[in-house]
């Protein structure tokens, strides 16, 4: 793999692919869905409830690709089973998201049934994409190509949102509260329209190069190659040490991530305050993605990672301290403040964490390894919504659901500390 500056075919294909599936993070996760859901399919339930059942379907579609993910990865790692399951579950996740048009006022079950199926499908596919680094890179690059996909998926999902926004705003039922549910069922549309044309780079140029050789059994094989990579831990020391620390401090980025729109209609913000502070955090999270990447070079991956977590630590408790301000004009500087240091950290801390992990695993197991790393990932992302869901029904307030995670980032970095430096 060449150390130049210019991306290779495979490289660029892999980042669009980050392009195309940020559309279904950014609209049917964090933006635009917590609030359709709130507002219409879960009209009439109180606040806090209703902010804990979406917190507990986001933890119910993560364990349920948890259970899935190692015996999925150790499977893929055959020759030209990678690409095969990142189509099935791409397919899961496009036709989720366009059956999520079907949902009624009050339907909040239903809603939440396909969200679920939607987002195992998104992230199913995430398995393989992120395995998928070691084909198109090398270790040297990883960094880079990592930060980029993150960075070009950033402030490329901004144009279909910029469309959803558009449609929502100059609809004629639109009273500046509730969003337009004719409108917004077209952009959840547009966003299975988006997803699916930046993944056709993905599956006509990207090639498994890491396999492990065929098997007269391989189901079989498969799970006897996982019981013996659960056996030979110690071997693999510094990537299951990484895999401890990343679950705690990714469980709280996801948390805030999936739960923070939720949240800030709790604190009383309107839906337009709300997307425009969304858009701000996209924008700005597409150079700090990529000067991370640049930084890690400078610094080592491991402080940049440290360095991002600390900055979580100051947005959790802001957020908690938040509901104290009295003064709305202030609340809503703060509330600014607090995107700004999200923008800033959110994607670099994924994509250095990838790519982190991308440098310790053998290239040959990626699949199962990163097969792992999702079963961490979305272990982490259960038991985020479901700590905040939880303190927060049973407090009465959302805010001590947010203070309850900056545990999480305390003990992520703890861990990560141990980890040996790999550079």
């Amino acid at each position: 793999m060449k150390n130049s500056l210019k991306l290779s075919k495979e490289e660029i294909s892999w980042i669009l692919y980050d392009v195309g599936n940020s559309a279904f993070v950014l609209v049917m996760v964090t933006a635009i869905m917590p609030i359709f859901f709130k507002d219409f399919a879960a009209k009439g339930v109180a606040d806090a409830l209703s902010t804990a059942h979406w917190g507990f379907a986001n933890s119910t579609a993560s364990l349920l690709l948890a259970i899935l993910a190692p015996m999925l990865g150790t499977f893929a790692d055959y020759k030209n089973l990678k690409i095969k399951f990142f189509t099935i579950f791409l397919g899961i996740g496009l036709v989720f998201t366009l059956l999520l048009t079907m949902v009624n006022e009050g339907q909040w079950i239903l809603c939440l049934c396909l969200f679920v199926f939607a987002r195992v499908g998104w992230a199913g596919a995430n398995i393989f994409y992120d395995a998928f680094i070691v084909d198109v890179s090398d270790k040297n690059r990883m960094d880079r190509i990592s930060a980029n996909g993150y960075a070009w998926g950033y402030i490329g999902s901004v144009v279909p949102f910029l469309v959803i926004i558009a449609m929502i705003m100059t609809a004629s039922e639109n009273s500046g509260v509730f969003l337009p549910v004719f409108q917004t069922k077209i952009g959840f549309i547009l966003v299975a329209v988006w997803w699916l044309v930046f993944s056709i780079p993905m599956i006509k140029n990207v090639k498994q190069r890491y396999f492990i050789p065929p098997s007269s059994s391989p189901v079989t094989e498969s799970f006897n190659r996982l019981w013996q990579t659960l056996k030979e831990i110690k071997k693999y020391r510094q990537a299951f040490l990484f895999l401890i620390a990343y679950f705690f401090y990714i469980d709280g980025i996801g948390t805030i991530i999936s739960m923070s729109t939720a949240y800030g209609r709790d604190l009383g913000f309107g839906v337009t305050l709300l997307i425009a502070v969304i858009l701000f955090i996209q924008i700005i999270a597409f150079p700090f993605a990529i000067l991370y990447g640049r930084l890690a070079k400078v610094f080592s991956t491991k402080t940049m990672l440290l360095a991002g977590i600390s900055i979580y630590c100051i947005i959790t408790l802001a957020a908690f301290l938040l509901p104290a301000i009295t003064d709305e004009s202030v609340k809503i500087i703060v509330f600014w403040c607090i995107a700004f240091l999200i923008g800033s950290s959110m994607g670099g801390i994924q994509a250095l964490s990838r790519s982190f992990y991308g440098k310790l695993i053998p290239a040959d197991k990626s699949s199962e390894f990163f097969g792992f790393y999702n079963v961490f990932g979305k272990f982490a992302a259960i038991t985020g919504p479901f700590l905040m869901g939880m303190v927060g029904a049973y407090t009465g307030h959302s805010r001590w659901g947010v203070l309850s995670i900056l545990i999480l980032f305390i003990i992520g970095a703890w861990v990560l500390i141990h980890v040996k430096k790999i550079e």
